[in-house]
């Protein structure tokens, strides 16, 4: 990303605003608490009203979660794009806000009730959750803005995203996942139908 537009604006000053979003498939009965993680988070987002600080800290809790389930990573796909504006800035986290609250089975229900930690989950449960993570932040942060369609920089980019909770360098923060309910299913028909862009790890 770093193109001689990129270098320009540096040196005139302006402030530098990536916003970037992550797609990571995980597969495996085993998955199936990390929706629990999700849905509370969800719940505590709602209740936050916008507090980057709330948000943050439950992106780091997501984040370490797949961090921790990495061996049930599938697939992953990244965008994202660089802007010297922070309007421009916000109307693509708005576009991109918007993609992910229609992508199939995101529809987050803050009413639904679900297990808490130490009970066995009763309803059918999903082999396939995908994960989508919004960010934007001000500045470089090299690990977010390659292709991650690879382990080993998928890993790094989730620490950065938890280290830039921590630096304070978070703009705007959403999280969506797939499905969104307990009760639902995504089968790997419904995955490659409305997940194209992922690439197999």
């Amino acid at each position: 990303m770093n193109s001689w537009r990129d270098r320009f604006n540096k040196l005139g000053g302006r402030t530098r605003y990536v916003v970037c979003r992550l797609f990571i498939h995980l597969a495996g009965e085993e998955v199936a608490p990390l929706l629990g993680v999700l849905n509370r988070t969800g719940r505590q987002a709602l209740d936050a009203e916008g507090d980057l600080e709330i948000l943050g800290e439950g992106l780091v809790e997501i984040c370490q979660n797949l961090l921790q389930l990495d061996t049930y990573w599938q697939s992953a796909a990244n965008e994202g794009d660089v802007f010297w504006e922070e309007g421009e800035a916000g109307d693509y986290v708005t576009e991109l806000f918007t993609d992910s609250a229609q992508r199939y089975l995101s529809e987050f229900d803050p009413q639904q009730s679900f297990p808490k930690k130490d009970e066995p989950l009763s309803v059918a449960v999903t082999h396939n959750v995908i994960v989508m993570i919004t960010a934007a932040y001000k500045g470089e942060v090299p690990e977010l803005e390659t292709d991650l369609a690879n382990l080993n920089a998928l890993k790094a980019a989730l620490k950065a995203l938890i280290n830039l909770h921590y630096q304070e360098r978070l703009e705007a923060i959403q999280v969506h996942f797939s499905p969104a309910r307990f009760d639902e299913e995504l089968t790997n028909d419904q995955l490659l139908l409305n997940f194209p862009e992922l690439i197999p790890l």
